[in-house]
């Protein structure tokens, strides 16, 4: 179970573990947005830098700024010392990196505002 944190608007964070493509773990805060489907949405340029596969296929999705055209991307996460590979949704000018609620289907989310707990796992 990994612990979160809670930023001064009440956003969800986690860390976990982007797996570049030689194998280097890079450690990361990730926001937890319930309203976005996928698995993992990055900027493209950090998709790239950690050396992912590029599908080169586009996936167009409605964001809360419109619509916006993504890259397909695979990758590995690290969470709670377990391995997945992922689809990334690569997209440009995001400023954080996006877990979505697919993670639900994987890992219980523990909210608890009051109490100051928050949990993935």
């Amino acid at each position: 179970m990994i612990q979160g944190e809670f930023n001064n608007r009440g956003e969800l964070f986690f860390e976990v573990g982007l797996i570049s493509a030689d194998g280097e773990i890079v450690p990361v805060m990730a926001m937890l947005d319930t309203g976005f489907t996928g698995w993992l949405a990055i900027d493209n340029q950090d998709a790239d830098s950690l050396g992912w596969r590029n599908y080169n296929y586009t996936r167009d999705m409605q964001t809360a700024r419109g619509e916006a055209q993504f890259n397909l991307y695979e990758a590995k996460v690290v969470i709670e010392e377990e391995e997945f590979t992922v689809e990334v949704l690569g997209g440009n000018e995001l400023v954080n990196i996006i877990l979505g609620v697919l993670w639900l289907r994987t890992k219980r989310l523990v909210v608890d505002f009051p109490m100051g707990v928050l949990t993935l796992g």
